[in-house]
């Protein structure tokens, strides 16, 4: 493997770089805020304002979708389940189903709602079926705990369906960050996503279509979700497939609904065709080796937890360095296949990414003979950095 030589030339001295875009492969974004992010290597192609907290609009509704699926797979929530639709779900306007107080609706029937026909008072049906207290401010505050614990750090959420309210926000690298979840954690209701028509009932033939305007295009796409209010602006989250490589991407805050459309497009073309990705070393494959302190070994073999796909530009200006980071030595006893290091990929044309590195192999803490070396080593450390303190 390539990978084995280059670690040993810069294991020292790289990570101490800094990595910037290249000006050859940026992209001047008309949107307030945007977020690119290669899914296959984890490599982000474009970052602006990417953690300033903006009105999300619609997009929020990933959010309720994403706690739907959660409560389906733990057997809280079934997709036939008919759920009543209060005076609070059905007074929303906007984009909606056209939802009663007399209906009891499918999950199903909700979901799809929500994800083509943008549904507001959808969200606020599976909103107060799911809230703690049965309100769909109690809902909100729910989304707002889980996102947090799912890594959305800069999200905090005021109802179900993003209709604009104080405090009610979303950062675009949250959106992509929810974005990759919904379709790496329910992959079987990602589909749905794509789903370009939907008319529920026979009611609102107005409002049957899918509103993601990439859909149908022959480019890939495949989702997600589009926002529009006045304080938000319009934007998309979205998300493209080509030859085994998916892209995600969050636009916000574009002043038309025809720079939405010409927007994405041209992001998605641009991400596959200035970029592409090279795979240097396979999942499981040992790329070197950590100290041990107080271990049976004074070693321990450092193998990738994935597959390394690395993404470089297409005109890339050089090759990417690798360097392993780690606190060490690192203490024994050590369990095959704990995570006790990273891998840092750097190039002159893109941020750095990380890959985890686990042990190879479980290192039991040393006997009597172990810690009598171990304790000398570290005497003799000390003594040498007291002597050279001196002089």
């Amino acid at each position: 493997m390539r990978i084995l030589s280059a670690i040993k030339v810069i294991t020292t001295a790289a990570c101490l770089s800094t990595c910037l875009f290249s000006q050859a492969y940026s992209f001047d974004t008309k949107a307030r805020a945007a977020y690119v992010i290669d899914h296959t290597s984890g490599t982000i192609l474009l970052s602006k304002n990417s953690d300033l907290p903006l009105p999300p609009a619609s997009m929020s509704k990933l959010m309720t979708l994403y706690m739907t699926f959660e409560f389906i797979k733990a057997g809280r929530l079934s997709l036939d389940e008919k759920l009543p639709v209060s005076k609070n779900a059905a007074k929303y306007t906007g984009s909606t189903m056209f939802l009663n107080p007399t209906d009891r609706v499918t999950v199903l029937d909700l979901i799809r709602g929500i994800i083509v026909l943008s549904g507001n008072d959808a969200c606020a049906v599976i909103a107060e079926a799911l809230s703690p207290d049965g309100t769909e401010a109690g809902f909100a505050k729910l989304m707002t705990q889980r996102g947090k614990q799912i890594g959305l750090e800069n999200s905090t959420f005021k109802n179900s369906n993003g209709w604009p309210a104080d405090d009610h926000k979303m950062s675009v690298r949250d959106l992509g960050i929810l974005a990759e979840k919904l379709f790496t954690d329910f992959p079987e209701y990602y589909p749905m996503f794509a789903e370009q028509t939907y008319e529920f009932d026979g009611r609102a033939p107005a409002n049957t279509r899918n509103r993601n305007p990439l859909l149908g295009l022959g480019i890939g796409a495949d989702g997600l979700k589009t926002g529009h209010t006045k304080e938000a602006g319009y934007g998309l989250v979205g998300s493209a497939k080509q030859d085994g490589r998916r892209i995600v991407f969050v636009l916000s805050g574009l002043n038309t609904l025809e720079d939405r459309a010409q927007e994405a497009e041209t992001i998605v073309n641009w991400a596959f065709r200035q970029f592409m990705m090279e795979k240097f070393a396979t999942g499981g494959s040992e790329i070197g080796k950590a100290k041990v302190w107080n271990g049976k070994s004074r070693n321990v073999g450092l193998v990738l937890e994935n597959d390394l796909n690395v993404m470089l530009p297409v005109l890339s200006s050089g090759g990417p360095s690798f360097s392993v980071e780690y606190i060490g030595p690192i203490k024994a006893p050590i369990k095959k296949g704990d995570k006790i290091a990273e891998l840092v990929i750097k190039s002159s044309d893109l941020p750095e990414t990380r890959h985890s590195l686990l042990a190879g192999n479980s290192i039991s803490a040393g006997g009597f003979f172990v810690q009598v070396r171990t304790a000398g080593q570290y005497l003799l450390n000390m003594l040498f950095t007291n002597t050279e303190g001196s002089l």
